[in-house]
């Protein structure tokens, strides 16, 4: 085994740096089906950790977790060292399917999260456009969200979450039901706007490629009830540009995850055979 092979085994499943979120010995069951066991992750106050892994595996329910929108059978989360019982202050998330309200304008939807809050109006009234701007959509606050395409949809939804300046952003596939090419752009955008106000992010994908792209780490999940299978450090320098796409640590790093997955599934495929 090469040198670069060992690094991708060996990564540890903590930051290098303090950690924001600690997840320890975290299991959940629904009624007689245990979803995932024993997860034990820490994710560093500025870093972006992807989570891969087949259907099925959890992906959504642990972010679920850690919001505090689904209570953990076993273990813990802990965000700033207090344990989540509730949706905390601090953590936004960015669903696959926009969740923007179809009444509101782009304004107003993006001021959402700090009006309930008990944000003061001038405090909305200079924080709202600045995020509108970021994600580029400056000129449309006054639109609804059926005159928007779904990128601006999206980052819409993305602005909302920001706006009320997250400690912690949860991102459940948030560009899987977008074109290939939006979803791009989008990825790129995501990138810039983190990296000008890095937070810890966690980033739930089915892509590979998005998920070497857009983490710090990868972790990949696997088996019945699922496990961490394996933590993956991406060593990729920042900013990343389309020029990362190219490079032979990416590749490497995709390939080696790939493998991974694959081996999962061809193990399900045997055991449905027999």
């Amino acid at each position: 085994m090469s040198e670069t092979q060992t690094a991708i085994v060996a990564a540890p499943a903590r930051p290098a740096g303090g950690a924001r979120i600690e997840i320890e010995g975290l299991a959940k069951e629904f009624g007689a089906l245990r979803v995932f066991e024993n997860v034990n992750l820490e994710i560093g106050t500025r870093e972006c950790v992807s989570i891969v892994g087949p259907s099925g595996c959890g992906k959504t329910t642990m972010l679920r977790c850690i919001d505090g929108l689904v209570d953990p059978t076993e273990g813990e989360v802990r965000i700033s060292g207090q344990v989540v019982r509730r949706p905390p202050k601090g953590v936004a998330v960015v669903f696959q399917q926009f969740g923007l309200f179809p009444w509101k304008t782009v304004y107003e939807n993006v001021a959402y999260g700090l009006r309930m809050a008990g944000a003061p109006k001038r405090e909305i009234a200079e924080r709202v456009p600045r995020m509108v701007n970021l994600v580029g959509l400056a000129g449309f606050e006054k639109a609804y969200p059926y005159q928007l395409s779904g990128g601006m949809q999206q980052r819409t939804g993305l602005a909302r979450a920001l706006a009320v300046e997250p400690e912690v952003l949860l991102m459940d596939e948030p560009f899987a039901s977008i074109d290939a090419q939006t979803r791009e752009i989008l990825q790129f955008e995501l990138l810039r706007i983190w990296e000008s106000r890095p937070t810890s992010m966690v980033f739930v994908t089915h892509s590979i490629e998005e998920a070497v792209l857009m983490g710090d780490r990868v972790v990949v999940l696997r088996g019945r009830p699922s496990t961490i299978s394996e933590v993956i450090d991406v060593g990729l320098s920042r900013p990343r540009t389309r020029e990362t796409l190219s490079s032979p640590r990416f590749a490497e790093i995709r390939e080696h995850v790939w493998s991974k997955l694959m081996q999962e599934a061809e193990r399900a495929e045997r055991e449905l055979q027999e």
